[in-house]
């Protein structure tokens, strides 16, 4: 298959309402002009919005189960003496 041949189906699958295979078929389209090879590529996502720019990559921190948030200490009573 060729690049034509794929823009082609990946429009008459877009015309359709057939985005889920219109997206697969542009991917396999990006990766041929890539230079690459014709694959598989049911198992790559795209990036989501907003998941780009600096820092995206870093864990959140998820409590284990049953963590509680402590209590804010008082701040009139902070370092008061009795």
């Amino acid at each position: 298959m060729d690049i034509e041949d794929l823009r082609r189906q990946m429009e008459a699958a877009a015309a359709a309402m057939d985005f889920e295979t219109a997206g697969k078929l542009r991917d396999q389209i990006s990766v041929l002009r890539g230079g690459g090879e014709v694959a598989d590529t049911a198992g790559l996502t795209r990036q989501q919005p907003g998941a780009m720019g600096l820092g995206t990559s870093q864990q959140r921190m998820t409590p284990p189960p049953g963590w509680v948030k402590p209590k804010k200490p008082d701040p009139m009573t902070k370092g008061r003496k009795r």
